[in-house]
């Protein structure tokens, strides 16, 4: 079991339940955009929230930004130590890094900052970014070879007796990412923040991630993710927690199962499938939704499921627990199922 941190009121790691993060990709220092994105990302799923720090303005919008958010605010700093200072003393829940990037005295002055306030830093190696030494060392980019930048920035922090870390080792390459991160976890106790860098669009991003991140996770590994796609961060949320129950890793909020359609379908059941998938994004109770295209044997081979419809010709089957309910007119099959979740 990895060691707990906690990112404002939000554990992670220790045997604490994965969270699901993301980053806003608003201009940060327009804080009324800023928020807005951060209600919006909380409202689907999100836990924690990353938010670019570039300049000293951004790091002092840091402040009102937490004021109104919902939930943890991490911030991202790249090569100026006073603006992760900046941010610190702004109150931000956790401070993103690359050590390497910043000098040693700096991070020190970073970490006891830190300290000081009881915030974590996620130490963050990316394959695109690795040390020159260390890529001449292995002569590529390797999993391998961002471990070792892992432990080289972990022993930085630890020299300064700051221990308060998570660590992450993204890569773009799914089976680079998935090899760095079964090594990390072998050789360290400290909480890991995981992911498939740069993954894509949403269709090729969330197949990525889901390679990347489910199969760590159905192997035991990860203890907060982020799924990263070229979209509205409320698409990574979605994904994640799709990517989370698919794993096994959570059992939160709907499961929907639809079969993929045969010979003996007579209704549409990729638009109805579709229908029921966006309008189970409201619902929050952890059941198991059926869309099955055959009448007669839909309801028995979903058996398992809470509920569900099954289509025919002109009309369809609402059930529960693989019994019939009721036949139900092919137009009403959606507003029923839904009236029939509501019971449950």
């Amino acid at each position: 079991m990895t060691k707990q941190i906690h990112v404002g009121g939000v554990p992670i790691g220790g045997g604490a339940p994965v969270t699901i993060q993301s980053m806003t990709n608003t201009p940060t220092q327009d804080v009324k955009a800023t928020v807005d994105q951060i209600k919006k990302l909380a409202a689907a799923g999100c836990e924690i929230v990353r938010v670019a720090v570039p300049d000293m303005e951004a790091a002092r919008a840091v402040g009102k930004i937490k004021e109104d958010s919902p939930i943890p605010v991490v911030v991202d700093i790249h090569f100026d130590h006073k603006l992760a200072l900046e941010a610190i003393a702004a109150g931000a829940d956790k401070v993103r890094i690359n050590p390497g990037n910043i000098g040693r005295y700096y991070v020190k002055q970073v970490a006891d900052a830190c300290r000081l306030r009881g915030i974590p830093i996620r130490i963050g190696v990316n394959g695109g970014s690795l040390e020159k030494p260390i890529l001449a060392k292995y002569g590529r980019i390797c999993p391998e070879a961002m471990v070792e930048s892992a432990f080289q920035h972990i022993r930085l922090l630890e020299q300064y007796d700051f221990t308060d870390i998570c660590v992450s080792l993204k890569s773009s390459n799914v089976q680079t990412a998935m090899r760095a991160y079964q090594l990390m976890h072998c050789r360290s106790d400290y909480p890991l923040h995981i992911g498939v860098t740069e993954a894509g669009t949403v269709r090729m991003g969330t197949l990525k991630s889901a390679v990347g991140i489910g199969g760590l996770l159905a192997l035991g590994i990860g203890d907060t993710i982020r799924v990263s796609l070229s979209a509205d961060p409320v698409e990574e949320i979605y994904a994640a927690r799709e990517i989370l129950k698919a794993a096994g890793a959570r059992r939160e909020g709907p499961e929907l199962v639809s079969c993929p359609t045969c010979g003996r379908t007579r209704i549409d059941l990729i638009a109805l499938a579709n229908q029921v998938e966006e309008r189970l994004k409201t619902v929050d109770k952890p059941i198991t939704v059926a869309v099955m295209g055959c009448a007669v044997n839909g309801p028995g081979e979903a058996a398992a499921a809470d509920c569900g419809i099954a289509g025919g010709v002109g009309e369809g089957l609402l059930f529960q627990k693989g019994e019939i309910v009721k036949k139900v007119p092919q137009d009403r099959l959606v507003d029923e199922l839904f009236e029939l979740i509501e019971t449950l």
